[in-house]
């Protein structure tokens, strides 16, 4: 599990989210475009992790995309919903 947890991919995920978000916040992107943001991101890292391009690197560049959205998002929730109480 730990070794999961520890994994490149992982790390990806995490440093794509913190990323996305940082731009968010200082550039002020309306979010309509960080998903643009988000894809170009997934994918550069993706390709540069293995210092190639094919199709199975676009879709994992992909997926980093999706679930660096969706940290974003669920980043932004847990904002909201304590800046509420």
């Amino acid at each position: 599990m730990m070794e999961a947890i520890l994994s490149i991919e992982f790390t990806a995920y995490v440093a794509l989210a913190v990323l996305l978000y940082a731009i968010r916040e200082a550039a002020n992107i309306p979010n309509r475009f960080i998903p643009i943001i988000a894809v170009v991101l997934g994918v550069a890292f993706a390709a540069f992790e293995s210092n190639a391009f094919s199709f199975e690197v676009l879709v994992k560049g992909l997926q980093y995309a999706l679930y660096g959205i969706g940290s974003v998002a669920a980043i932004k929730y847990a904002l909201e919903k304590k800046g509420d109480r």
